[in-house]
């Protein structure tokens, strides 16, 4: 048997093993049929994206024709090494999460590929993602060889628009992601708000708003990008004289998007009470790091409350909103040191 055949066959026995046991322990595992699902679903999202290309490309070529200019075919779906491939000069995204992508290498090592990458030439020998790296990193841990891919000659205003979309309809890109995409969108290629709007099917009011997060110190942009704070809070905050006290109050005290936004107005307004006021102390700023690091560390908002006049006991709290999360927090709290 050939080496490669081998390290694949042992790569999914490895997994086979991992899931079985940790089924047997949370009894919430999921199966290589659940993750094929789950491929094929983010792969069929992937349909509009090639479409999208095509469209660019005929455009383009359309444009060429009328001008006199030799059209540039398109070209077709074929496979590439992935060692041939590198990321996105234009990818939004900066975090992957590396648990969903191990999921899909599961479901890679058994079903490969189902949908090719969207590539764009960049030297005789190498090409560039334009979509699905997460794609090509499954494939890698995997330990495939190659991957099928579609080339097209995108420019790079064509290359950003459409990384930007595949990212925003899986909607997992975080608020500042998004936000940056948008921004470079209109910094380098000129878009408007209302062009954005009707190129990625958001709302103007939607596109307005994303972009105003922004605005905010950078302190609370890393608070949205951790998930300590959601879009709808950090916009409250947009404005605000004293944000960051502000965004402190609201993680602290677990208040909804309306109860972000009545606390705003009532602290620009100056109706907050003395003695709501003391709400707004920070914690000990041990405590915060050490918040600020399990949340780094789990990839979920974690918060430490202490017993009222009592420092050495209180309660942590870990906030999760899939099974999925849920899931993965109960795996990690299972696993056996050294493992």
């Amino acid at each position: 048997m050939k080496s490669g055949a081998l390290k694949k066959m042992n790569f999914l026995k490895r997994r086979q093993e991992n899931m079985t046991a940790d089924a047997k322990k949370r009894g919430l595992g999921r199966g290589l049929d659940a993750l094929f699902q789950d491929q094929k679903k983010e792969e069929e999202s992937f349909q509009p994206i090639l479409k999208r290309a095509d469209e660019m490309v005929a455009a383009a070529n359309a444009a060429k024709a009328q001008q006199g200019k030799v059209i540039t075919t398109a070209g077709g779906q074929r496979k590439l090494p992935v060692d041939k491939l590198t990321p996105g000069k234009f990818q939004p995204r900066r975090h992957f999460d590396e648990g969903a992508i191990d999921q899909l290498a599961e479901s890679i090592s058994v079903h490969g590929v189902l949908q090719p990458l969207l590539v764009r030439t960049i030297s005789n020998s190498m090409f560039e993602i334009i979509a699905g790296e997460r794609r090509w990193r499954a494939a890698q841990k995997a330990q495939l060889h190659e991957v099928p891919v579609v080339i097209q000659e995108l420019t790079d205003k064509e290359a950003l628009e459409i990384a930007l979309i595949e990212n925003l309809q899986r909607e997992d890109l975080s608020a500042i992601e998004e936000a940056e995409g948008y921004q470079r969108l209109v910094d380098e290629f000129g878009h408007t708000q209302e062009m954005l709007a009707q190129q990625l099917g958001k709302s103007r009011s939607h596109v307005a708003n994303t972009l105003r997060l922004l605005k905010l110190p950078a302190k609370l942009q890393g608070m949205i990008q951790k998930g300590l704070l959601s879009a709808g809070h950090a916009r409250a905050l947009i404005g605000a004289k004293n944000p960051e006290e502000l965004a402190n109050a609201i993680v602290k005290r677990g208040l909804s998007v309306r109860q972000a936004e009545k606390l705003v107005q009532d602290s620009a307004e100056g109706k907050l009470k003395p003695k709501k006021q003391k709400q707004f102390r920070q914690k000990d700023v041990d405590i915060l790091a050490l918040e600020e690091r399990l949340t780094g560390k789990l990839g979920l908002r974690v918060t430490i409350e202490s017993a009222q006049g009592n420092a050495s006991a209180g309660r942590l709290a870990v906030d999760y909103k899939s099974l999925d999360q849920l899931e993965d927090l109960i795996a990690r709290l299972s696993a056996t040191p050294g493992k």
